[in-house]
């Protein structure tokens, strides 16, 4: 089983979402069989990664639980017919098989224990997520994960909290405090490695905390969002827009000849019984819902493709310009919560070296808060997370108040 897995050959067990198996070679009287991608079920998977990564385009990215609730609010079910959950959904974002890397041997079949990756046999399937993504995801997995960031980094009244982190250890930059002979308060930003550890696992840094929020917001709105900059990059993506969209025409003429065969399928029975060269049984009956279920799921999955096109996505340089101003206005004033948002809308990661602070980020996620800016101009933000129209905290409460 060792040998056939590191083939690329099925060993058994039901095939995850997105995938179902093809016949490949025959070897004496055993069949080998391959994975292969199901386009239909592949639209699904491919819209939890895009839901969990950049949200539906009224909102910024999604938790697990928002991502489950999206896909059973659009009636989308599992293989077996069963609504999403939680725990489903966690599987699917973790699985390395959607990056095109199939692991066999993984675990003890009884204790359930994960083997030593030496004895982990590992063979290439087709790719639904680019591996560039996969990863993206297992990080925000980890950096989301109340084990490894407490909710008081993601929460806490901190601009770079969650964000900043050392350039030595990769360790979270938080905060330490400390006071003067006046009795003044400082704050500082600085490796919790070293904190915790001490000097032997990181020789550590700390910088004030007014200084690095002032520097990052002030390169910020200084260089990423000068409206010639911001040109300049958002152009950039035009040949990976094209790529993509090629991709996406791909799997659109996939899904189109998916829904022919359906369609084709049931014609046949339809006249079959027309021609009286069957009757109208039970079983045929079962065979048509089927059919029809899967046309639907051909349709459906075909209708959520084709609106991915971005190739007639352009900006022009006064929305350029205007988005300039609202991102560098709403990262420098107001409250810390609101600034902290808006500055992850467009901010991955910020590294503090000693000499040289770098602030990472994608072009994707700054067009993407461009286009959430766009189309919320006049509703809610986003990558607001916490908006209230009424500004209060318990809409209950005031509902309450209101009917008594």
């Amino acid at each position: 089983m060792k040998e056939n897995a590191r083939q690329g050959f099925y060993n058994g067990s039901r095939p995850p979402l997105g995938y179902t198996l093809s016949e490949g070679e025959k070897r004496g009287h055993r069949l080998k069989r391959k994975f292969v991608v199901d386009p239909v079920e592949a639209e699904t998977v491919k819209l939890i990664y895009a839901l969990y990564l950049q949200g539906d385009g009224t909102t910024g990215p999604m938790g697990i639980k928002g991502v489950t609730k999206a896909l059973n609010e659009q009636g989308l079910r599992t293989r077996l017919g069963a609504r999403f959950g939680i725990a489903t959904v966690h599987g699917i974002l973790t699985n390395p098989i959607y990056a095109g890397r199939l692991r066999f041997n993984y675990r003890e079949a009884k204790t359930g224990r994960i083997k030593p990756e030496a004895e982990v046999i590992q063979s290439t399937v087709p790719e639904i997520i680019s591996p560039a993504a996969f990863a993206r995801v297992q990080k925000t997995l980890k950096m989301r994960d109340s084990r490894v960031t407490p909710p008081r980094v993601v929460n806490g009244p901190i601009l770079l909290s969650g964000l900043a982190h050392c350039a030595t250890c990769d360790g979270p930059m938080t905060l330490r405090t400390g006071s003067s002979s006046t009795g003044k308060i400082h704050r500082y930003y600085t490796c919790s490695t070293s904190v915790r550890m001490g000097k032997t696992a990181c020789k550590g840094r700390s910088i004030p905390m007014d200084k690095l929020d002032k520097l990052v917001t002030t390169h910020l709105t200084e260089r990423l969002l000068e409206p010639t900059h911001l040109t300049e990059l958002l152009s950039s993506l035009k040949e990976k827009r094209a790529a993509n969209d090629q991709e996406v025409q791909q799997r659109i003429q996939s899904l189109e000849a998916e829904l022919a065969r359906a369609d084709e399928k049931l014609r046949r029975l339809y006249k079959m019984v027309e021609d009286g060269v069957t009757d109208m049984d039970d079983l045929l009956s079962d065979r048509i819902a089927t059919l029809k279920s899967d046309r639907e799921r051909a349709k459906a999955a075909l209708e959520r493709a084709r609106p991915q096109s971005q190739s007639n996505v352009s900006h022009s340089l006064v929305d350029i310009e205007r988005f300039g101003v609202f991102m560098s206005e709403k990262i420098t004033t107001g409250d810390i919560s609101f600034r902290r948002n808006y500055l992850r809308a467009i901010v991955d990661g910020v590294e503090v070296g000693d000499k040289l602070i770098r602030i990472h980020g994608s072009k994707a996620s700054l067009e993407q808060a461009m286009i959430g800016k766009e189309q919320n101009e006049n509703n809610v933000r986003g990558f607001i997370r916490k908006w209230r129209a009424q500004g209060d905290s318990n809409p209950c409460f005031r509902r309450e108040r209101a009917t008594s």
